[in-house]
């Protein structure tokens, strides 16, 4: 499928549903080859069918990004294959429980930091030499407004994103001089997702924008490109 990303190459995490998929799909429209990861394997097909039917191409990538070995793993495979990777869509990210601070399930919440933080260092680690290699790498994290602006019960998957956000910011500012690698944080604002309903049961999901939004937008801003520390939030 040509298109503006036709010849480049994007991993995109959390790709089996929700704005991952979303993604998936919108990057592979543009030409890209998606490499698509997630823990499951069942959705990944769901999403890699759909990317065939209308002519792109993707290879599936089943993982726990909590298993450390499992990145590194990923990347070897990737890097045996191909020489450089154009596009990371840093999407994979767990909820937890919503509760006061005080209340916060300690075990609970160092899964949650392996998987927001720890998970997303490693990613980075492992495909800093094939983004470098890059004549224009974009790395593009999904957070959440919870990350700047602290809400009541929302700490511990707060405090997750802040440190992401954080984390791919330095990345950012310690390659935008020397490389052509550029970091952005996107914000997708209320989205029709599965952690969305987890957090709001009672709200109608029709009353929130698809996936599909916010998935055009870090799509365009994967072709357009954008300045080093770019955020932004999407609207409706």
């Amino acid at each position: 499928m040509a298109g503006a990303l036709d010849g480049k190459l994007a991993l995109v995490t959390g790709a089996s549903r929700g704005i991952g998929a979303a993604t998936a799909i919108a990057l592979a429209a543009q030409g890209a080859h998606v490499i698509l990861t997630a823990r499951t394997p069942k959705g990944l097909e769901e999403v890699e069918e759909t990317i065939f039917n209308a002519g792109g191409a993707a290879t599936i990538a089943p993982l726990d990004l909590t298993e450390n070995e499992s990145i590194g793993r990923l990347a070897g495979a990737i890097g045996e294959r191909w020489q450089a990777l154009d596009v990371m869509v840093l999407n994979a990210g767990m909820l937890g429980s919503l509760a006061a601070v005080p209340a916060i399930d300690a075990k609970e919440f160092a899964r949650v930091l392996t998987l927001n933080v720890s998970a997303q260092a490693a990613l980075i680690a492992a495909f800093d030499p094939m983004l470098r290699r890059s004549k224009g790498a974009r790395v593009i994290g999904v957070t959440s407004s919870v990350g700047r602006k602290p809400r009541a019960y929302w700490g511990a998957y707060g405090a997750s994103k802040a440190a992401f956000e954080t984390l791919l910011g330095a990345y950012g500012d310690e390659t935008s001089e020397i490389s052509a690698i550029r970091t952005a944080i996107v914000d997708p604002g209320a989205t029709r997702t599965q952690m969305r309903a987890k957090a709001y049961p009672g709200e109608d999901p029709a009353s929130v924008k698809a996936p599909e939004v916010v998935a055009d937008r870090i799509a365009a801003l994967a072709i357009e490109g954008f300045a080093p520390g770019h955020f932004e939030r999407v609207g409706l």
